[in-house]
């Protein structure tokens, strides 16, 4: 039971720094801030404090009754402005100046510097690793749904006020959250392991590395499928960095695009041998089940689904359906090359025997498990962040008997609830009409 309880916690995304605002202005404000950022990092980049305080000469209001000054001096006069080069040796005067400030500190003072300690294993041990919490935590979608068929506008409901114009659907799988890390390597992309999955809290390997043909440099927010081991699916939901290439910052929709389009790109993994098959207790017991193979590591990526037409209508009829129902695809295990007993006077007709297929397709479900929304123009930023706003199948309430986080199935999940609140919007839009109701599927 408490291992349940920990598997169905880590779903629940940190709580705001300030919960006593309202979700809407937090957006708000964090849209504002990432916008701010984008244009300090532009005119850095430009170098326009440079040129802030350059003046060639009096403006045209200033000028006397002599006509405009002429500027004899030439561009020398600016260079102390310029930044210096990077192999510029330092001015004679600064080197003396200097060697006197080091030169003229007192011996006494210069021995009660003490020289840092290294530090222990124990404080390497504790040291933050790199990678954790950079992923993007969403944050549960506040709604309401007192007085849910009113049809004024004074009870807020919670969805956000540019739901059909300002955002992006995401239908997520059931799985772990995790980033995939591909290092610099030398050798053939697919035969070297390059690729690392690393944990969303603590950015620590969650497997051994492995190979893949997802290019060097590369950063990946991804979700583990919970079956991975029975049809190696790692599920690809986001892109940082594409070859060293900054992706993050651009924004959601953009960044979906290039997702699909470069893992379209990539050249399909194939399986490992068929030596991960398992072997059977008792090959001669009919009950016993026929040998299976499992997946040493993820070796099949899928992008997942997104949606930029969230219009109240689609959100109703397709990507809700989409977000609460399993799908199901087609992949390729290795197939059991291991010889068939013959028998000694059978031998002549082994040579008529058709050799196995290298691979056999199977069909695997992949479970849903709820819905993400994207604001459009956000970028991608680590640690929680309203700019993503989570609405799980399930509803997850604390349980005190076991001090964790229980998944409930007698009350409707948030799911529901959203897909009622726009139908809602629908019934409103409807020139203030009678309210339409609809049974949500369950």
């Amino acid at each position: 039971m408490l291992a349940k309880n920990r598997k169905a916690s880590y779903k629940v995304p940190p709580i705001a720094a300030n919960v006593l605002e309202s979700q809407e202005l937090r957006r708000r404000k964090a849209l504002d801030e990432q916008k701010r950022k984008r244009a300090q990092r532009v005119d850095s980049s430009r170098q326009l404090d440079l040129f802030a305080d350059l003046n060639l000469g009096q403006s045209d209001d200033e000028e006397g009754a002599e006509g405009p000054d002429i500027v004899r001096g030439g561009v020398a006069s600016y260079t102390p402005l310029l930044p210096p080069s990077s192999g510029e040796a330092p001015a004679p005067d600064a080197r003396m100046e200097s060697m006197s400030v080091s030169g003229s500190e007192p011996p006494a003072e210069r021995k009660k510097k003490k020289k840092r300690k290294p530090k222990s294993k124990k404080e390497h041990s504790v040291a933050r690793n790199k990678w954790a919490d950079q992923c993007m935590y969403a944050e549960l979608l506040e709604m309401s749904e007192d007085n849910a068929w009113d049809m004024s506008d004074s009870t807020p409901d919670g969805l956000p006020e540019d739901l059909e114009t300002g955002w992006v659907a995401v239908t997520v799988p059931v799985g772990k959250r995790c980033l995939a890390v591909t290092d610099q390597s030398l050798g053939v992309p697919g035969l070297v392991p390059n690729t690392s999955l690393r944990s969303r809290k603590l950015g620590k390997l969650l497997m051994p590395r492995f190979p893949s043909t997802l290019p060097p440099l590369t950063i990946l927010d991804c979700i583990l499928d919970n079956d991975w081991r029975a049809n190696g699916v790692l599920h690809i939901l986001d892109v940082l960095k594409w070859k060293g290439q900054d992706i993050g910052d651009c924004e959601t929709p953009f960044r979906f695009w290039w997702r699909d389009t470069r893992l379209g790109e990539l050249t399909p993994s194939p399986p490992p041998s068929s030596s991960h098959y398992t072997q059977p207790f008792d090959p001669t017991d009919a009950n016993v089940p026929p040998k299976t193979y499992h997946f040493p590591y993820p070796t099949k990526f899928l992008a997942v689904p997104y949606y930029t037409d969230t219009s109240l209508p689609v959100l109703a009829s397709q990507i809700v359906p989409f977000a609460r129902a399993s799908r199901f695809i087609d992949i390729d295990v290795p197939a059991d090359n291991d010889p068939e007993p013959v028998a000694s006077m059978a031998v002549d007709q082994s040579s008529s025997r058709e050799p196995k297929a290298p691979f056999t397709t199977t069909t695997t479900e992949i479970r849903a498990d709820g819905l993400l929304l994207y604001v459009a123009e956000a970028s991608y930023e680590p640690g929680a962040s309203p700019l993503s706003t989570w609405i799980p199948i399930a509803k997850y309430e604390e349980d005190s008997t076991s001090n964790g986080m229980t998944e409930s199935t007698t009350t409707d999940g948030p799911l529901d609830v959203f897909h009622r609140l726009v139908q809602k919007r629908i019934a409103k839009s409807l020139n203030g009409g009678p309210s339409i109701t609809m049974d949500v599927e369950t």
